[in-house]
Parts: C-alpha cells; structure tokens; sequence
C-alpha cells in the first residue's frame, strides 16, 4: 500500500488499548495510518517510508536508536509532519525523554529540565487564544471542554500558541462553590515550521486519563473503531479537533 498518504502512529500503549482513540478517530475520518504500539521498538524501514506525518503520543525515547531521531529530523525537513500528544513518556515526561534528544530542536516548544507532567485533581479549562484553521470550525469559544492533565512547555518564538490551559481552584464557602481561576495558563497546543515541514506539540492526551472531559466533548456521540482496536464512544468535537489537528500536520 503507498505510504504517501498515510501517518506512522506511535504509542499509547497498544490498538485495544489506549491507542483505540485517536486509531478510532482516524479510521472515521479515513486517514490511513500504521501503528506501533509503546512497547516496540522503532524499525529503520519506516524512515524509508513516504510518510506524511508521524504522530509520537506516550512513545518511549529509548525506542529510538540516536541515529534514526536524526535521520527523522531530516524528514522533517524536507517535509513531513511530526506531532508530539502529551503523555508520562512525551516531552520531558517522568524520565526526561526527550529533552536530550535531537527533537528538542525541531519541536515548536521549549521543554522543561525536570519532570514537567501536571496531574491535576482539579478541572483544566482550554482556552483558545487565537483563530487558526485547526481550530476555527470549532466552538471554543462558547463551550470550553477541559482535560485532567498535560506536560508543562513554553513556546519557542516564533511558534503559534493556539490554546493554552488553566487550572482552576475549586472550593466550597459557607455551603457555596467558589471557582478561582487563580493560575497561570500553560501552552497547550502549540505549532509551527521546521524547515518545509509543519511541527505540533499538544500538551494534554487524546486517551485517558489525563484527557479527562475532552474525550466527551460534543454535541454528538460518535461510535469509532480501527482495524484491531476495541470500539470507543467519543464526542463528535473531540474527533474533529483531533482529525483537524492530524490534517494541519500532513499539510491536508
């Protein structure tokens, strides 16, 4: 089958796992893709594939030989997409994953030295902070979803930041809920250019748990399912922003 349309997908643990999401999701929106699931290691033949973009969502670093990250740089370049989804084994993530890695130049963000995953116990609100095409057919602006966790970045600049996130202090006065938005936003979906090819970094996750009500965002249920991956009841927003997403990525 020709590779040209088509995204290399790696991790979220496995298909009939956490990685039935977003394969769910593509599946719908007829984007074809390979998968390779967290726990295998990332082959050469790929490089050699004319991918359009490649997607590392909760992948492991250490899957990576040095010199296959280098030669996926250079694919980057010349054109392909990268999109890099938040995870405990995305960004810098528990164990540094890619912070000393080639990837820290080509990623639109500027990642932290130390652990930078946000567990949050508390509702993560999005915001959208400026119209961009990825967004734009979407109603941020009326109906703010929210995730249960993300990887703290700051953007490089020159890069895009689309949305950002705000966790929100919840407490309860004299029998009364109290809502205090009292911190900081973080980036949380953040794009740009590296070389002819368009790069992406989403903080949050597209599976549980740290997607938290994102996964439910919507005015519809959608029923998505991959080729070998279990069935997911999803909202009909959250398959868009990720299908819009993906799309922007392979220059779609």
């Amino acid at each position: 089958m020709p590779k040209d349309n088509m995204i290399l997908y790696c991790g979220d643990t496995a298909l009939r796992e956490a990685g039935s999401y977003l394969a769910g999701v593509m599946a719908h929106c007829s984007i074809r893709f390979d998968y390779l699931a967290s726990n295998q290691r990332f082959n050469d033949e790929f490089l050699f594939r004319a991918y359009r973009g490649i997607v590392l969502s909760d992948y492991p670093a250490i899957n990576f030989i040095p010199g296959q990250l280098v030669k996926l740089t250079e694919k980057v370049h010349q054109g392909m997409g990268l999109l890099m989804i938040g995870g405990w084994a995305s960004f810098t993530g528990a164990n540094r994953e890619y912070t000393e890695t080639v990837l820290r130049e080509l990623l639109p963000v500027i990642m932290q030295e130390h652990d930078d995953r946000v567990n949050s116990w508390q509702p993560c609100l999005i915001e959208k902070k400026k119209d961009h095409a990825i967004v734009d057919a979407l109603p941020f602006d009326e109906f703010s979803p929210s995730v249960g966790g993300f990887n703290r970045f700051q953007a490089k600049p020159g890069a895009e930041t689309i949305l950002t996130v705000r966790q929100i202090g919840m407490s309860r006065k004299e029998g009364q809920l109290v809502f205090s938005p009292s911190f900081d936003s973080d980036p949380l979906l953040v794009i740009g250019n590296f070389g002819s090819g368009r790069v992406c970094a989403f903080a949050g996750d597209v599976a549980p748990h740290w997607v938290g009500g994102l996964v439910d965002w919507g005015d519809a249920r959608l029923s998505v399912r991959a080729e070998g991956a279990n069935q997911r009841e999803v909202g009909n927003w959250y398959a868009t922003f990720f299908e819009s997403v993906i799309r922007w990525v392979m220059r779609e």
